[in-house]
C-alpha cells in the first residue's frame, strides 16, 4: 500500500466558498473522503496550511518516509523559493496540482519556482486535478 500525502496551501482551507467560479463548490475534506474511497490501494493523508514554513516543515517531515506528495502550494507555487527547495532537498517525488489553468490566469502565476523539483505538473481539471495525480503515482 503506497503511503501519499497531499499538502495544500493557503487559502484551499476556503474551497467550497472561496471564488466558486473559479475553483468550484465543493469542501476539500468532503473531495478528500471521496478520494480514499476511489484509491483504497492508498494509504491516503491530508495536511493543509496559509503559513510558508509550516508546508516547508511538512516536507521535511515527511520526505523520507513517504511513497509521494500531491502538492497545491497555491499562491506559493509562484513566490516560494523555499518550498522549491524543500522539494529538492527530499526524496519522496512530488506533482505539482492546481484546480485552474492557471496559464489561463494572471500572469505571475504563469511562473512555478516548484515545477523544476517536481515529477510532474497537473492544472486546469478542477479537483479532479489531485486523483489525476495520485493515478500517476500507481
Amino acid at each position: 500500500m503506497k503511503k501519499i500525502i497531499i499538502i495544500n496551501g493557503p487559502n484551499l482551507n476556503l474551497l467550497g466558498v472561496r471564488e466558486t467560479s473559479i475553483y468550484g463548490n465543493q469542501d476539500f475534506l468532503s473531495y478528500f473522503e471521496d478520494l480514499k474511497t476511489t484509491f483504497p490501494t492508498c494509504e491516503l493523508h491530508y495536511y493543509q496550511s496559509n503559513h510558508e514554513g509550516d508546508i516547508v516543515d511538512k516536507l521535511h517531515e515527511i520526505g523520507f518516509s513517504y511513497d509521494a506528495v500531491v502538492l497545491n502550494a497555491g499562491a506559493y507555487t509562484h513566490t516560494s523559493v523555499a518550498i522549491g527547495d524543500a522539494i529538492a532537498g527530499i526524496e519522496t517525488p512530488v506533482v505539482e496540482v492546481h484546480i485552474s489553468n492557471v496559464h489561463k490566469r494572471e500572469t505571475f502565476r504563469h511562473h512555478s519556482y516548484l515545477a523544476k523539483n517536481c515529477v510532474g505538473v497537473i492544472c486546469g481539471f478542477g479537483l479532479k486535478s489531485y486523483a489525476l495525480a495520485l493515478q500517476s503515482f500507481l
